[in-house]
């Protein structure tokens, strides 16, 4: 018996004992083709020899240091690499995983409306099918039902406006500028009716992630976004601890976009796995208010600007840019997903496939001509996963895609070290699971 709590308490999962760039395998050598990055987290696989050299150089190093007294080479250069990139920001301060660096967001954006004499800007406004962590907080904004389970009743007031999730929302008739133009009404119609005074943050998944399997907006949406926050005095908060840090093929996923949000949160990708971490960046006036007012963050965390994390973050990062790895995720983006459709072409229960840089969802649906999400007793992405993972390919499925109960897809986040031999092998793989499952 083990004495591990794990997510299933019932059904203990596979143990693996290594890795070598996109696989897995265990004691007895069986072994898994990662299609995922485990939870887009692996951007460089396992074992890349420069993050291993790294760790061993680092580990002799320091071990830790208290934020509050100290400060390390590891944390001032990893904070001047990601400001430095990030077209607009000005500090950042790193915690252990996401949900942690979203909550020090919403902490950030009430400390900065109170040191402005805002006291009543507190309300959140967030989206529909959007995730951003596990904390009470965190659900609060998170408008994914079924993720706010048994805890909705103890969570904070949040008031939700629409996703950008053209392929379930845009209308028929409904030209981009049209359907991006209705979703930023929305958002101004909900601000004005709870008043500009009384609105802190709007909060986005720049790409939606794992809740609705890598939905990225339409062109144009997030500036006309922005435009509205910023007529409301309101935050502009972006959640890409799964999107960012390369994954869409630029640094930050917003860069896509065309602004720089007021704050950003980063985290799988920024030590791609080989130590837990995250980052909080925020622009110059937030910082600004807040050092004129009491000049104290009203936060503390163990962790924070951990030196041994920070040093693999920054190696990473530096992997990145040296091995030219983000105009490879842009390109291997656009093959994976073409081989995808290609390869998908003829499955009357494959509804969309989208995605951006190597962040690519496959939705399925009852057929293609009425485009009914699949129910959930259907459990498809479940008995997807099974059967990969049986067959030696480790998927990410993901349920409620739709509305939190219905809908079902899988979601594609390959390492970036993956070669194009590697992506056909996945394409060719998921196929061929695909065609041996009936749809209940």
């Amino acid at each position: 018996m083990s004495s591990v709590i794990y997510k299933n308490l019932n059904q203990p999962p596979v143990e693996v004992t290594g890795g070598e760039g996109v696989w897995l395998h265990d004691r007895q050598g069986k072994r898994w083709l990662d299609t995922c990055g485990g939870v887009a987290v692996s951007s460089l696989g396992h074992c890349h020899p420069r993050i291993i050299a790294a760790m061993q150089r680092e580990s002799g190093a320091l071990s830790w240091a208290h934020a509050g007294s100290f400060t390390t080479p590891a944390a001032e250069a990893l904070a001047d690499w990601l400001v430095m990139r990030s077209g607009g920001m000005a500090k950042a301060q790193f915690l252990s995983g996401g949900s942690e660096a979203m909550e020090l967001a919403l902490k950030v954006a009430w400390q900065y409306q109170h040191e402005r004499g805002k006291f009543q800007k507190t309300h959140i406004i967030a989206r529909r099918q959007n995730y951003h962590g596990s904390t009470f907080n965190m659900l609060a904004i998170s408008g994914n039902s079924q993720r706010r389970g048994i805890y909705d009743p103890l969570l904070p007031a949040v008031t939700f406006v629409s996703p950008c999730y053209a392929f379930r929302d845009q209308r028929g008739e409904e030209t981009d500028e049209a359907y991006t133009d209705r979703l930023a009404q929305e958002l101004d119609e909900h601000i004005t009716a709870l008043g500009s005074d009384n609105v802190c943050a709007f909060v986005a998944e720049t790409v939606i992630g794992s809740t609705a399997g890598a939905v990225p907006p339409v062109v144009g949406y997030f500036r006309k976004i922005q435009q509205v926050c910023q007529r409301h005095d309101v935050l502009l908060i972006l959640d890409e601890v799964m999107a960012g840090m390369g994954r869409t093929g630029s640094y930050f996923a917003y860069q896509d976009d065309g602004i720089v949000p007021d704050m950003v949160a980063v985290g799988k990708g920024l030590a791609a796995g080989y130590q837990p971490i995250s980052a909080l960046l925020i622009n110059a006036n937030i910082h600004q208010a807040i050092a004129d007012g009491t000049g104290v963050l009203a936060n503390g965390q163990t962790h924070v600007n951990h030196p041994f994390a920070c040093a693999i973050a920054l190696e990473v990062q530096r992997t990145l840019e040296e091995e030219q790895l983000l105009p490879r995720v842009v390109r291997a983006g656009e093959f994976f997903r073409t081989m995808l459709k290609e390869s998908l072409s003829g499955l009357d229960y494959v509804g969309d496939i989208r995605g951006r840089g190597l962040f690519c969802g496959v939705e399925f649906v009852t057929d293609r001509y009425s485009m009914n999400p699949l129910a959930p007793h259907q459990q498809f992405a479940a008995r997807l996963k099974t059967a990969g993972l049986e067959q030696g390919l480790l998927l990410y499925p993901g349920t409620g895609t739709v509305d939190g109960i219905n809908g079902q897809h899988i979601l594609f986040a390959p390492p970036f070290i993956a070669g194009d031999d590697e992506l056909a092998q996945m394409v060719e793989r998921f196929t061929a699971i695909l065609s041996t499952l009936k749809m209940k």
